[in-house]
């Protein structure tokens, strides 16, 4: 069946840098666009931005444009959510998600935190 799993989330301080990742099975990986989401505490959750299935376009929410970055390896079936200049208003649980077959199939998502 389909799965993704992310990994990579953690504490880290204003300023810093952390890089996720999301592992996907039990589907053509390349095939299909990926979404990172994040839902910070209290708040509803939104979209950071997505990567296409070939990588030519990747497009960010306006709050981490020029911090974040999308990637991917199709041959790993995985894709990458490169965070840098974190602020504490990036706090948040950060998921991936693709949709396959008409369904919106998500990760359980990774923590992370950004405090002094």
């Amino acid at each position: 069946q389909v799965q993704l799993v992310e990994s990579g989330g953690g504490s880290v301080r204003p300023g810093g840098s952390l890089r996720l990742s999301c592992a996907a099975s039990g589907f053509t990986f390349s095939s299909r666009t990926v979404n990172w989401y994040r839902q910070p505490p209290g708040k509803e959750r939104e979209l950071v931005g997505s990567i296409s299935g070939d990588s030519t376009s990747a497009n960010y929410a306006d709050s981490v444009k020029g911090r974040f970055t999308i990637s991917r390896d199709n041959a790993k079936n995985t894709a990458y959510l490169q965070m840098t200049s974190l602020k504490p208003e990036d706090t948040a649980v950060y998921s991936c998600s693709v949709v396959h077959m008409l369904r919106r199939t998500w990760g359980q998502g990774t923590q992370v935190t950004v405090s002094s």
